[in-house]
């Protein structure tokens, strides 16, 4: 588990193509990955960047609990979850998850449930710049206006 800076880009080609050599001979049948990217467009408005801040340490702690419980499930093999911190502006990646399995229904519903874990466990902050204002995204989609905290 990683997180990577605004400088950073995650290069997904060579990331799978090391996952799936570290687990050659292991039965491994299916890949299942989840890119998030900044959206250029919400609620109508554009949005210039987001911000993503962390403290890192615990939030990387509850990053490798997530991947450790979810990897344990039967047919799970490998996860590999990379999330930014700093700015992202507008179609950059924010999110990386690979789930790597025996089939590509344990791949896709682990896939999944990482997810949805990710978004509402670690202490990860995300401060949305657009036309209107900034607002602070709370939970999976509520924003609450800046200077309205």
């Amino acid at each position: 588990m990683a997180f990577f800076k605004s400088d950073e880009e995650v290069n997904v080609e060579r990331r799978v193509s090391d996952l799936v050599k570290r687990l050659e001979g292991r039965g491994v049948g299916a890949i299942a990955i989840f890119i998030g990217v900044v959206k250029d467009v919400v609620e109508g408005h554009s949005v210039h960047e987001l911000f993503y801040e962390a403290y890192e340490d615990y939030a990387l702690k509850i990053l490798d609990k997530i991947a450790s419980e979810e990897v344990a499930r039967d047919g799970v093999e490998a996860i590999e979850i990379m999330h930014r911190l700093g700015s992202a502006k507008k179609g950059e990646k924010t999110l990386y998850i690979a789930v790597a399995a025996k089939g590509r229904r344990e791949a896709l519903e682990t896939l999944s449930r990482v997810l949805e874990r990710v978004k509402a466990e670690p202490p990860i902050f995300k401060l949305e710049k657009r036309d209107d204002g900034e607002y602070y995204i709370i939970g999976e989609s509520r924003r609450v206006k800046k200077e309205e905290l």
